[in-house]
């Protein structure tokens, strides 16, 4: 095995992998372009460019037509984009124009709109398997993003290119993802699609064989413990360094790695030392010992005998350029960036604090577009980096911590350098992909929060991995090499040099001995301090803004003034109540909906519900009946309807045969779409004392969850995903339940939610690193958040650092910016942390806020009342509509799965947040 791969990346690749299956590229080949007629009001698509107006593409292929382009050079959102663009559109009976149930064209079939009413009658939300789905691509991007928001939010920017597809996807968009790409549709596309990009949020992720390499790795190994260079029997430590983290990514602690470890440890003279014990280490090599011992629990002080450390830290350059010194701050002899960017992490492996200007060093290396070189150059020095060298240097600066601007810059090139394979190449221009950068990339990627993009870099990797179980170094070869093979096993374990470590996770399953008195709920002792979190009395006077908050209620998406948003309406409630900081509003908001309060069309809350008619929806009677317990108002009798009642009725008994929908399974609730929708109808029941009642519902929603993981799916029935959002939710509704038999599945559902943290402490959901992802995180951890108080912590910093300087929250870190509505709830009342199956806030002493006489710009409303009671629980978008939120991303309100809020941290006292915990053997009753 040569030592020529230690250097060799620029190899150029053989093949290119197709990411299709060979159904999916027929199709695609089969695709025919059209831009037709359309209405007077859509441009020439000639007209919308780069850098004016937006494109919008329909693909018509599941019914017998083509893909049908529109332009709109003045696009204000996704939905006028579609219609101005020369569709019609038809929405649900429910929802209104809020769900895009049917789109037409007069380019294909005379304009009929599909699907048809024979297939589709667009009284409710549309089946998750059989809908239109809504992709977007920013100028520039090669592949298409699953759009976080529903069309009526979406504010297209110049360039865009939006696309609608029909058939089914869950919420996070990893299915159905359109068989055209976005350059094949853009003004002057060409009418021949090509493979599906495997970059961006919809790509399938792929599996490393970790075993497979690891056996192959073992296999490289001279009499099980080294490696030595090809034709001779000297030892490559440099490689044997490599099979030792390759070893441990995917193992863990193994006699195997043992005696790995114990042949650098009496090598580690020969290696690191070249020029004796007495004098300056070998940098790159002290560095890589050192990381050996912090991943297997070593000393690195005390390895081979040396003060690997200390030996790091007396071998700074003070100065340059002098002999084995290129600048300040370089450790003396490194040479490579990669060697100095080891020597940095493995001092700050080993509890160090690297000196300042050895990260200064790394941080000269960034160049101009965001590579980072991997030679150690001078300042002002020609700079051409690599992706490779960028992957590891983002790692470690990162991990330094102080250098945001320089790490945000790695990470904008590497989302750029990214191939459509999803594959990164071993140098800048190069077109094939290298699988040490690919590797290296990855690692980068999903430790800054960029998971789609390491899902895909993952996806090409495992298409690359070699029958024997090993990688080559490039594309297509077929030779193996540890060079190669042992950072493509570290990604394939979502690990990296700088977090990989042997020893074992603190065990998150129940011990197999009950306690034999029933454990007690104290708070944490250091309860997090109100500064770190979002300002919950800005936040709130945003909800209450009389833009926002329209005499009791909130408004659709798109600027309607018409109708209601009842789903929005009562996450709203939700976040009111969970702060107290205007009970008065909140009183109004709840009057509204109990007093049989109108919209412009005439609508009540009840015309979202549905309780009583045949497509009673179990989500939404669920939600609405929450809402009444939290404030201590009669669900029975709320709004003039006994919701209870509604949920006891719409318990199915049976799957229903299809064509029929409204049941998925025995102990589903009718309509109920979600695991949402389900664990809403579960807590509304628990809470009115109708366990009994609850129990197959209880039962179906335990069922749910992933066996392997305690995740559960978005989506009911089951689509196969895992969702931060759903499991909290979930964790939520089973840990009401009387008794310990869910304690459990309630534990692996909370260290399942806490190891999806980001760096940042957000967490991924539909629209990236989400807000209300990790609103419902903390919600959710905050069940025991004496073990999680570190994750709920950061969570809240995440969620301040998204609020804006009108108190609102934008959607998601990345992606489009600025205050949204639907978010502001779900961020307001989720940051505060106490289970919306617990919350209660009188409204005693309240008055609701007056309101304006009727006119044409005032739709009517019905409010009055007496005084009412308490109040509320976390915002939860609703699961069974758009109306209130829904969980498709072709819903015009945003597609972000559910959400939720609770009551404030510091003004209910930290102890009330895990006080949900062990009240199990207390909710006879209603709560």
């Amino acid at each position: 095995m040569g030592t020529a791969q230690q250097h060799d990346r620029r190899a150029a690749g053989r093949r290119l992998l197709s990411l299709f299956s060979a159904a999916a590229v027929t199709f695609a080949a089969g695709l025919t372009f059209v831009t037709g007629a359309a209405p007077a009001a859509a441009d020439p698509i000639e007209q919308c460019t780069p850098t004016h107006g937006a494109v919008v593409a329909v693909d018509f292929g599941p019914f017998g037509g083509g893909v049908v382009r529109g332009c709109d050079t003045t696009p204000t959102t996704g939905y006028e984009l579609l219609r101005d663009g020369g569709f019609t559109t038809e929405g649900t009976q429910h929802d209104g124009e809020g769900f895009l149930c049917r789109i037409g064209t007069a380019s294909f079939n005379s304009g009929t709109r599909y699907p048809t009413p024979a297939t589709e009658d667009c009284v409710l939300t549309p089946q998750a398997t059989a809908y239109w789905s809504y992709w977007i691509a920013s100028p520039g991007q090669s592949s298409w993003s699953y759009s976080p928001l529903g069309a009526m939010d979406r504010k297209p920017e110049a360039g865009d290119v939006d696309a609608w597809v029909f058939g089914g996807t869950d919420v996070g968009g990893s299915t159905g993802r359109p068989t055209f790409t976005p350059d094949d549709v853009r003004a002057g596309g060409g009418a021949t699609p090509s493979p599906t990009p495997t970059d961006g949020p919809s790509v399938p992720v792929g599996k490393i064989d970790v075993p497979a390499a690891a056996r192959w790795v073992s296999e490289q190994l001279h009499e099980g413990s080294h490696v030595v260079d090809e034709g001779s029997e000297t030892p490559n430590y440099f490689l044997t360094t490599e099979a030792a983290y390759a070893l441990a990514a995917a193992g863990g602690k193994s006699p195997a790695l043992d005696k790995v470890v114990a042949a650098l440890d009496s090598g580690a003279t020969e290696y690191a030392y070249p020029a004796g014990p007495e004098e300056a280490p070998d940098a790159p090599a002290a560095a890589r010992l050192a990381l050996v011992a912090a991943v297997t629990e070593g000393d690195p002080r005390a390895f081979g005998g040396h003060d690997l450390l200390g030996d790091l830290e007396k071998n700074v350059c003070a100065s340059g350029p002098a002999p084995g010194c290129t600048a300040k701050g370089d450790f003396r002899g490194a040479a490579y960036g990669d060697g100095q960017a080891l020597a940095v992490l493995a001092l700050l492996r080993g509890g160090v604090v690297p000196p300042a200007d050895a990260v200064t060093r790394l941080t000269q290396l960034v160049c101009e577009d965001g590579s980072v070189t991997s030679i150690l150059i001078g300042p002002g020095e020609h700079c051409d980096g690599d992706p490779m060298t960028t992957g590891l240097v983002a790692q470690v600066l990162d991990e330094a911590g102080g250098q945001d601007a320089a790490v945000a810059k790695t990470v904008a090139y590497l989302k750029k350098a990214q191939l459509r394979s999803g594959a990164f190449p071993p140098y800048n221009g190069a077109t094939t992909g290298s699988v040490a950068a690919t590797a290296y990339a990855a690692q980068a990627l999903r430790a800054l929060g960029e998971a789609r993009a390491a899902d895909a870099a993952v996806w090409w990797l495992s298409r690359e991995q070699l029958a024997d179980g090993g990688f080559a170094f490039d594309e297509g070869a077929e030779s193996g090499a540890l060079y190669a093979t042992a950072p493509a096993v570290l990604a394939g374990t979502g690990t990296s040099l700088v977090t990989l470590t042997t020893k074992a996770p603190e065990p998150t399953d129940p011990p197999t001995t009950p306690p034999t008195t029933p454990p007690t709920t104290a708070p944490p002792t250091t309860p997090p301090p109100a500064g770190d979190g979002p300002d919950l009395k800005k936040a709130v006077a945003y909800l209450t803004s009389p833009a926002n908050l329209r005499q009791g209620r909130y408004y659709a998406a798109g600027g309607s003034t018409t109708r209601a948003d009842f789903g929005l309406t009562i996450d709203g409630a939700f976040a009111l109540a969970a702060t107290g900081h205007d009970n008065d509003a909140l009183r109004t908001v709840v009057d509204f909906l109990d007093k049989g309060g109108k919209d412009g069309e005439a609508r009540t809350v009840h015309d979202w519900t549905n309780v009583g008619s045949a497509h009673a929806m179990g989500g939404s009677m669920g939600k609405a009946a929450v809402l009444a317990q939290v404030v201590e108002r009669d669900p029975r009798d709320f709004g003039g309807k006994d919701l209870i009642a509604g949920l006891a009725d719409a318990v199915c008994t049976a799957k229903s045969p299809q064509p029929d929908r409204s049941c998925a399974g025995e102990g589903a609730y009718a309509y109920a779409m979600s695991v949402f929708g389900q664990s809403l109808g579960v807590i509304a029941q628990i809470r009115a004392g109708e366990t009994k009642a609850a129990e197959a519902p209880i039962g179906y929603l335990a069922g749910l969850q992933h066996t392997a993981t305690g995740a559960w799916p978005s989506l009911v029935p089951p689509t196969g995903d895992a969702d931060v959002d759903s499991t909290a939710m979930a964790a939520m509704a089973l840990d009401l339940v009387p008794g310990d038999t869910h304690a459990g599945a309630v534990d692996r559902a909370l260290a399942w939610v806490a190891a999806q943290q980001l760096p940042d402490g957000g967490f991924p959901g539909a629209a990236g690193n989400s807000v209300n992802s990790a609103a419902l995180a903390v919600q959710g951890l905050s069940l025991d958040a004496g073990k999680y108080g570190a994750q709920i912590a950061k969570a809240r910093k995440f969620l301040a650092s998204q609020q804006n300087a009108d108190g609102g929250f934008n959607v998601a870190k990345e992606g489009q910016r600025g205050s949204d509505l639907r978010a502001s709830t779900q961020a307001v009342g989720g940051s505060t942390g106490i289970s919306f199956g617990v919350l209660t806030r009188s409204l005693e002493g309240t008055t609701p806020n007056p309101v304006p006489s009727p006119s044409a710009s005032a739709p009517v409303i019905v409010t009055p009342g007496d005084n009412a009671g308490s109040a509320g629980g976390p915002g939860i978008v609703d699961t069974d509509g758009p109306g209130g939120g829904g969980g498709l991303a072709a819903t015009g309100g945003q597609a972000l799965g559910l959400a939720a809020a609770a009551a404030v941290l510091v003004l209910a006292g930290w102890g009330a947040v895990v006080a949900a915990r062990n009240r199990r053997s207390a909710v006879g009753g209603g709560l």
